[in-house]
């Protein structure tokens, strides 16, 4: 088992979990978060993501959903080992009923699909879609409700055609870097249900200890 301490919060996972990594803990400072929003993680893995929101939002309201069972329990303990209150659903985020009055919704999805060719451990083969993630986003959010997310920056086209598909407009973007003087490694994307068009692109982010 590993672990991290994250602001006061310890993160354990283990090999069967996708591994903590620079695209997650910049996801959570990027993703806008108010205080005593209910915060929804679709593909929660071992819960990293609600951690770094609690971080963040202590009040938050946290909700996780993870289709592997060993997963969703270390997702679980790590809720209950930091003290923090949540649900964690075991179920295919696609299928789950879920409701529909989250205020933010997180994801760090597979960034591949299975015909691509791409190396990067199952964890990062797509399970599901783009557009499925997106719409089910959508279902799960209120009015203005916002869904941010990371992805490769090749696929780029792909999610923002997914989040307007969807009807969540994209609002902020921002790709993250390990070295200025190299290609983008990542991008973070954040849409708006029901928002107007009008995208900021934020400076590039380059990742702590590049």
């Amino acid at each position: 088992m590993k672990s991290e301490t994250l602001g006061g919060f310890t993160y354990r996972w283990d090999d069967g979990c996708f591994p903590l990594g620079a695209d997650s803990l910049a996801l959570g400072e990027f993703a806008t978060l108010k205080s005593g929003q209910r915060v929804l993680d679709l593909g929660c893995g071992a819960g990293l993501l609600l951690l770094l929101a609690a971080r963040r939002e202590r009040c938050a309201a946290l909700f996780g959903v993870e289709l592997d069972p060993h997963a969703a329990a270390l997702a679980r303990e790590n809720l209950a080992c930091n003290s923090l209150a949540g649900t964690v659903l075991t179920a295919d985020y696609a299928q789950a009923e879920l409701p529909g009055d989250f205020d933010l919704a997180l994801s760090n999805p597979p960034w591949y699909s299975e015909r691509s060719g791409a190396v990067g451990g199952a964890g990062r083969m797509e399970t599901q879609a783009i557009p499925e993630l997106c719409a089910a986003a959508a279902k799960a959010l209120k009015s203005k409700g916002r869904l941010a997310l990371c992805y490769p920056p090749e696929r780029l086209a792909d999610l923002l055609a997914a989040l307007r598909e969807a009807g969540l407009e994209p609002k902020r973007l921002q790709f993250c870097r390990h070295r200025l003087d190299k290609k983008p490694s990542a991008v973070l994307a954040e849409g708006v249900k029901g928002g107007r068009p009008g995208l900021e692109v934020l400076p590039d982010l380059l990742y702590e200890g590049a």
